[in-house]
């Protein structure tokens, strides 16, 4: 099988940053009315961008009780879902358990082991691109960024510092936003970039 290198660190620091979502392509859905609205926009795709954030555990023992937060995109529009409220939960559990609406991400793994300990459902007919790259023959598990380096020649902006941030929080920061609405966005391009038909994994 072929194998092909994945572009290093060094290498993607050169690239010129991916244009990312703003926040006036980001809905933040706390409440049972946002997220009944969410849904009714989100039904409309058969493929959407998917990913989750949860409040970093920093104790060796410790458990995250996360995730504190789930995110949905089209190619134009993320919604990033604040777990506190039982109506957003249930409708993030409903587009989890979609076997029409694919859901396509990186990394997946840990996430259905949180959703599964946290919502009590596990997601169907969901993507992870790291697979269908590994296919492709890259070796090396690219992750998002490698991916977008890949298919764009481009670096995706990934903030540290919100990555460790607290996702528990019910007020969150606009620089959370942008990135966990990215994330998700970043993963429904990749897609689209690859022309793959829907497909579970």
């Amino acid at each position: 099988m072929l194998r092909l290198p994945s572009p290093t660190k060094d290498e993607i620091a050169g690239l010129e940053p991916l244009s990312r979502l703003g926040l006036d392509s980001i809905v933040v859905v706390s409440t049972r009315q946002q997220a009944d609205q969410a849904l009714q926009a989100l039904e409309a795709s058969t493929v959407l961008g998917f990913d989750t954030e949860s409040k970093p555990t920093f104790a060796k023992a410790e458990v995250s009780e996360g995730p504190h937060v789930v995110q949905f995109s089209t190619l134009h529009m993320a919604y990033v879902f604040q777990l506190h409220d039982a109506g957003c939960c249930e409708v993030v559990s409903t587009l989890l358990v979609s076997e029409r609406i694919t859901k396509v991400g990186f990394g997946l793994a840990g996430d259905h082991v949180q959703i599964m300990r946290t919502l009590g459902v596990r997601p169907k007919n969901v993507l992870d691109l790291n697979v269908v790259f590994r296919e492709k023959g890259y070796v090396k598990e690219l992750g998002v960024r490698g991916a977008v380096a890949v298919m764009f020649n481009r670096r995706f902006l990934k903030s540290r510092k919100a990555t460790t941030s607290n996702w528990a929080n019910r007020q969150l920061s606009e620089s959370q936003i942008v990135y966990s609405a990215n994330d998700a966005w970043a993963a429904i391009k990749v897609f689209h970039a690859l022309e793959l038909p829907s497909r579970p994994v």
